[in-house]
């Protein structure tokens, strides 16, 4: 049986705002949580952008649902060690509820450190090195680290869970994924054509085995985006005002500013969300759009419904979609 996980959309909502929502979420059948960890929002008008680490601790106490990162960054804004810290307090206040969702970041959230933005093979090689950074001090043993991106000196991790939580890497290139499936326990891609979420399970697969893991027995999560309202024309003038990103088909890790992004949205049309954003008001549409995600093996999928209205989406999802999943 799989999961179908709710998430928490920090660019657009208010903390307190989306505590309620994840409440209301798990009373509907959701059983995870994947909270965003941005320092700035896509564009202005989304309005919000508060500290998900401040949050997640609430989230464990409101709630028994699993939950991590989607997905924080190592090594700008963060050192790994921090995070290996951060990651393993909420793992021994929530046993076995917590995951460490990862990725190479943005510049978006990145660049307010005033370090220089490298390309994405850099940015890539960083993010291996900070998670043998964090992954040494998951073992409660003293570390230190001289490498090409970090410096850990004699640190050493005091409050630990019984097991450490697991590590998810967002994934979207091929040698990415190998190496995910080889280094960590999990990987986070997005929704997108069937050949390129085939050709990257299979890269995962690929590295698995050859670090003698089986990766039949690790989590493969799945993040799709909906615009769900009353009707059709509803849902797609939504996404265009509310996640207009969303239709943005090109690299955004090296734009800076929400001001940037938010000139490029007057180029947005309700065009360029086809395949990216599954617009609709019919909920049978919204149920073969998931299960389709499903029956290519995905076994947890993370729903991110872009425009405002989440107490609508969470209830219609709740009565009309999550019990109609076939696993």
């Amino acid at each position: 049986m799989g999961q179908i996980g709710y998430a928490a959309s920090f660019e657009q909502f208010h903390p307190n705002d989306l505590l309620e929502y994840c409440k209301l979420a798990e009373r509907n059948g959701f059983e995870v949580v994947t909270a965003s960890d941005h320092f700035h929002p896509w564009v202005p008008s989304q309005g919000q952008s508060a500290f998900v680490w401040s949050w997640l601790g609430a989230l464990g106490q409101a709630t028994n649902m699993r939950f991590l990162t989607g997905v924080t960054p190592p090594g700008w804004r963060y050192h790994p060690a921090i995070l290996a810290q951060a990651a393993a307090t909420l793992e021994a206040m929530y046993p076995g509820r917590f995951a460490l969702g990862l990725g190479a970041g943005e510049a978006l959230n990145e660049h307010i450190v005033g370090d220089y933005w490298p390309e994405a093979p850099t940015r890539l090689e960083r993010l291996a090195e900070a998670i043998e950074i964090i992954q040494k001090l998951f073992t409660g043993k003293v570390v230190k680290h001289s490498g090409k991106y970090f410096t850990v000196e004699s640190a050493k991790l005091y409050t630990l869970p019984d097991a450490p939580p697991p590590i998810y890497v967002a994934t979207a290139g091929p040698i990415q994924a190998a190496r995910t499936g080889k280094t960590v326990d999990g990987i986070i891609t997005v929704g997108a054509a069937d050949e390129k979420l085939k050709m990257l399970m299979e890269r995962f697969e690929k590295g698995a085995r050859e670090a003698g893991k089986d990766p039949e027995t690790m989590p493969r999560m799945l993040q799709i985006k909906v615009s769900y309202a009353a009707t059709d024309q509803e849902a797609i003038d939504s996404a265009v005002v509310d996640w207009p990103n969303g239709g943005m088909n090109f690299p955004k890790a090296d734009i800076r500013n929400p001001e940037d992004f938010e000139a490029m949205a007057k180029l947005v049309r309700p065009e360029n969300f086809k395949n990216r954003v599954f617009t609709s008001a019919d909920l049978e549409a919204h149920t073969a759009n998931v299960q389709h995600y499903i029956d290519l093996g995905f076994k947890e999928i993370h729903i991110h419904n872009v425009n405002r209205d989440q107490e609508s989406f969470i209830k219609a999802f709740g009565e009309k979609v999550i019990p109609n999943l076939k696993w």
